[in-house]
Order: C-alpha cells, then sequence, then structure tokens
C-alpha cells in the first residue's frame, strides 16, 4: 500500500498575523523564537512572501501547540 500524500500547508498573511497575536509576541521576537529575521515575519504579514518548507511546517507545529485555530490553505 502506498502512503497517502498531503498537501503542504500554506499560510497566508493575516493567518501568520493571527497567530503572532494570539501567541502575544512580536515580530522579532517570534522571528528569534523561530530563528529567523523580523524582517522575514514582517514580509510573510505583508504578503510579500510565504512560510515554506520547515517554516511552514513549524507554525503548523506551534499553532497546534498553542491550540490556535486556523484553517490554513492546502496546496496539491
Amino acid at each position: 500500500m502506498e502512503p497517502r500524500k498531503r498537501g503542504k500547508r500554506q499560510w497566508s498573511k493575516e493567518e501568520v498575523r493571527a497567530l503572532r497575536q494570539h501567541l502575544n509576541l512580536t515580530q522579532a521576537r517570534l522571528a528569534e523564537e523561530l530563528g529567523t529575521r523580523q524582517q522575514t515575519i514582517s514580509e510573510w504579514e505583508n504578503g510579500m512572501y510565504r512560510p515554506r518548507g520547515a517554516s511552514a511546517t513549524v507554525l503548523s507545529i506551534v499553532a497546534e501547540r498553542s491550540g490556535f485555530t486556523y484553517k490554513a490553505e492546502k496546496t496539491r
């Protein structure tokens, strides 16, 4: 039996901001927690870029563990 393929979740700018606010963190503090730059968080929240790869996975894990409910879009 072949493993079930699951689409990776993509985070919208609104969801990134909502998660950060749910965690009661500044952009700088969230960036520190994720091991990235504050500018990266700002770019996600302004829609310049979307979190992808490991960053999107970590956001999903943080969201789940913090009790944050979200509806991230699924890609195919």
